[in-house]
């Protein structure tokens, strides 16, 4: 069980192989308790985990989306992200599952801590 945050940030992407299994609706709900600042929504006929960040200088979006991007190669897992002025916005879901697997909330919790200690520094 999945208590907070900081579980999801300790643990690393699941290597997938096509068919894996998505995430029940039911743990969905579990899951987006420990991660309240995104919400699911349908894009492009898939669900995905969204959020929206602000920010005032686009060198510091920009900064943030290369954080993100160095997260990803390192955990083997890749957004959609679209950097523009003032705001980054990150989708995450699995290609292979064709919607949201453990893999996609453990990268918004990882996500979430890149931008708090962005914001502090």
């Amino acid at each position: 069980m999945i208590e907070d945050a900081n579980d999801l940030v300790s643990r690393h992407c699941e290597t997938l192989r096509y068919g894996a299994s998505v995430v029940k609706n039911e743990k969905v709900g579990e899951l987006l308790l420990a991660i309240p600042s995104w919400r699911r929504e349908f894009d492009d006929g898939v669900e995905k985990l969204k959020r929206e960040f602000h920010f005032i200088e686009f060198k510091d979006a920009f900064s943030f989306t290369y954080k993100i991007a160095s997260l990803s190669d390192r955990e083997d897992h890749h957004p959609k992200i679209v950097t523009e002025w003032g705001k980054v916005t990150v989708y995450w879901w699995s290609h292979k599952v064709n919607g949201l697997h453990i893999n996609d909330f453990i990268m918004a919790a990882k996500t979430d801590l890149i931008a708090k200690l962005a914001a502090r520094s």
